[in-house]
């Protein structure tokens, strides 16, 4: 009995458990009815989000240009090769021997590396596709077009950018590189482009788009509907940076530093093109240099002509003058003896770079010429005094940053605590300055006493609106000297050059005056002191041209050089960087038409090139004989299919027009600079080896045969034999 009413009871409360269950399930159910809702999504939301489709639309990066609209960096399209494995689906790969057999070729890899990774994945039961690493990436627009008229069954392509860089190592310190960084976003961790050195750093944010999307509503087979409610966010590109450097002056920097640098072998190597009326940088590089194609090469990171302070030497010698001609204390024609001063009884002696022998009694405008420490001393010392002398340092701003728009810059540092450090301060030892402190405080001397404010952004441009959104105009910063004391000290920097006794003579140009001053700083040791030995300096020069009325100007330095001869003998200090200055500033005035002022040879002009593209090659054979500059047409096509420089490009004799027909075929690049060797490459795709440095010397394709894609070039470089030049020079 007792049991029969347990077993009612637990009946009747698991009745009345289901009925409460079917209550409030029925509820549930009329609630959902009567207001559409399930848990505060309607089910037309929930609805109209299953049958929608989304995708991101990707900004595009904006692109680093130079003053002529020349793309520095951009992002270039690639494309990535992944195959479908997964054997459930209808379209996955069926025959992995044949795909491997046709796409070994476009992809320039083993055929049997192929085979073997699309059977892996095959024969992976978890795998639904595969990717074929480094072969299958960054792949060019010819390769996807080869691989689609394929129509491979289970083979897929899929876009991605790349941050390119078309010139390789050109204005690197500048420009930077950028290269793709995990970020986490809204959508979660995804890969995007990221600045990392240079400019692309520096203004990442500008040049950072932000992504647009698109979605529609769509069927079960995924068909967009006839009514899609499509809704498209279009994307905000990056803003466009156009900078001051000019690629013509930069790239005959470039090449002149990289043939000094196989020559030398320097630790550093410092050069900097100015115009001193604006404050414009028109080319800036260093060696050790890199590639922002190949980042992992990186030997060099830091801009070691904004960020690396040294003691400069007697190019602060100029500054000194103008300090003494302003202050009205100067008297040129005046005498002194030269060789050995002492400021008093407690201070070490100061020594004229000949071993304190100097020259006798001399004139002022002599010792500049010379290039005197015992001038530079007795004027801070016995003509300006110290604090006045420190005046005209903050007056030049040599004591300050330059405020280029360019990241890492770090000022020198003026050491003017003890009598000594104030007289060495005047003839450039003890203190450390940058290139680009020197730079901006001798505008003030070429540019009628008005100092400006170098910098190298001109204008960023919003590429959604085609507006100006940031103009950089030249900007006078200081006033430190007088109109009639910069031409006085013009004067006395001419005569460095082409004066009687002056150190500067290596750096005379053909067609134009210089004004310039030679420098040759100690390196301090870690053991204390300064190190000794031939070449164990740093040796600069700082010049502009035409003497009256400087239209460039330029300052170059290089660190421990090797001057060893081949004969056992040691060339000077001044070998290598008038090497550097004299190619650079003389095609360099000439490409800027400015007009020479001394007549030793005829005038170049510049050249525009003419459209040659689609011509055929023998009208292209008569044009380009007029032009008078040195062409290569490549091969013995009927027509002309490529070329290394665009229609109406500003060029000069110097430079090599390279012309494609369309049945290239091997040239003989005997004497070719490895620039145009690189240009030959891209132009015709092939893959290139280079060993050594400076201009061909010998090939591995023979001359005539004919030349096909992802053929593989090897040159062997060797430097001219003027490069390392018996030249004549003092400190």
């Amino acid at each position: 009995m007792k049991k029969n009413k347990r077993t009612q009871l637990a009946s009747g409360i698991l009745f009345l458990s289901f009925a409460c269950l079917f209550l409030i399930i029925a509820g549930r159910f009329l609630y959902i009815q009567v207001s559409g809702e399930v848990e505060q999504v309607t089910l037309d939301k929930w609805a109209k989000e299953k049958r929608t489709n989304s995708y991101e639309l990707t900004a595009e990066r904006g692109k680093i240009l130079d003053k002529n609209n020349n793309a520095l960096a951009y992002n270039r399209p690639t494309y990535r090769l992944y195959a479908n494995v997964d054997k459930e689906h209808a379209k996955s790969i069926e025959k992995p021997k044949e795909t491997a057999k046709l796409l070994a070729p476009i992809l320039d890899t083993d055929k049997a590396k192929l085979t073997e990774k699309i059977t892996k994945g095959l024969e992976n039961d978890k795998a639904k596709q595969i990717e074929f690493g480094h072969a299958g990436s960054k792949l060019t627009k010819k390769q996807k077009d080869q691989i689609e008229d394929l129509k491979l069954q289970g083979i897929h392509l899929m876009e991605e950018s790349i941050r390119y860089y078309p010139n390789g190592e050109f204005a690197s310190h500048i420009i930077g590189f950028a290269k793709k960084e995990v970020k986490e976003t809204k959508a979660g961790n995804e890969k995007v482009i990221m600045g990392i050195t240079g400019i692309e750093k520096a203004m990442n944010d500008l040049l950072t788009g932000k992504n647009g999307s698109i979605s529609y509503e769509r069927d079960l087979f995924n068909k967009k509907l006839i009514d899609p409610n499509e809704i498209v966010k279009p994307p905000k590109n990056g803003h466009d940076i156009h900078l001051t450097i000019d690629q013509k002056i930069q790239t005959l920097l470039e090449d002149v530093l990289t043939q000094v640098e196989a020559a030398y072998d320097p630790k550093r190597l410092i050069a900097i093109v100015m115009n001193p009326k604006t404050g414009e940088v028109l080319a800036l590089s260093n060696r050790p240099s890199f590639n922002p194609n190949k980042p992992l090469k990186v030997k060099n990171w830091y801009n070691d002509a904004i960020s690396n302070p040294f003691e400069p030497g007697s190019t602060v010698k100029m500054f000194t003058w103008a300090a003494a001609i302003e202050e009205g204390v100067y008297n040129g024609s005046e005498g002194f003896k030269s060789g050995r001063y002492r400021i008093n009884e407690r201070v070490v002696p100061i020594n004229d770079h000949n071993g304190g022998k100097g020259w006798g009694t001399i004139s002022y405008d002599e010792g500049f010429e010379r290039s005197s420490n015992v001038a530079a001393a007795r004027l801070v010392w016995d003509k300006l005094g110290t604090e006045k002398f420190l005046e005209y340092i903050e007056a030049f701003d040599l004591d300050k940053k330059t405020g280029i728009n360019l990241p890492g810059e770090v000022p020198g540092k003026i050491l003017y605590n003890w009598p000594l450090e104030k007289v060495t301060t005047g003839f450039g030892q003890g203190s450390t300055l940058t290139p680009m402190q020197q730079m901006k405080a001798a505008t003030a001397i070429a540019n009628d006493g008005k100092m400006m404010k170098p910098y190298v952004i001109s204008k960023i441009i919003d590429t959604n609106k085609d507006e100006i959104i940031e103009k950089h105009e030249p900007t006078m910063v200081g006033e430190p000297i007088s109109k009639d004391t910069s031409k006085q000290v013009l004067q006395l920097l001419e005569s460095v050059v082409h004066g009687k006794h002056g150190t500067g003579k290596p750096f005379k140009l053909d067609d134009y005056s210089v004004a310039g001053k030679t420098g040759t700083a100690q390196i301090p040791s870690s053991n204390g002191g300064y190190l000794n030995g031939y070449g164990n300096n740093i040796f600069s020069f700082l010049g502009m041209a035409p003497a009256d009325d400087p239209k460039l100007m330029m300052y170059i330095a290089i660190n421990q050089p090797d001057l060893k001869k081949e004969d056992g003998g040691y060339e000077p200090g001044s070998a290598p960087l008038a090497y550097i200055f004299k190619n650079v500033m003389e095609n360099g005035l000439h490409y800027l038409n400015i007009e020479p002022d001394q007549d030793k040879s005829e005038e170049i002009v510049s050249i525009k090139v003419p459209k040659l593209m689609n011509k055929s090659t023998k009208e292209v054979e008569k044009q380009v004989k007029k032009l008078g500059i040195k062409t290569s047409i490549i091969g013995e096509g009927k027509k002309i299919v490529a070329s290394n420089l665009q229609a109406g490009k500003e060029v000069f004799p110097t430079d090599h027009l390279i012309l494609i027909t369309d049945k290239p075929s091997m040239p003989n690049l005997k004497g070719w600079s490895y620039r145009d060797v690189l240009q030959l490459s891209d132009l015709l795709q092939l893959k290139i080896k280079v060993n050594g440095s400076g201009y061909v010397d010998s090939q591995s394709i023979k001359e005539g045969k004919l030349l096909k894609k992802n053929d593989l070039l090897t040159v062997e470089l060797k430097l001219p034999n003027n490069v390392k030049r018996d030249t004549k020079s003092e400190r």
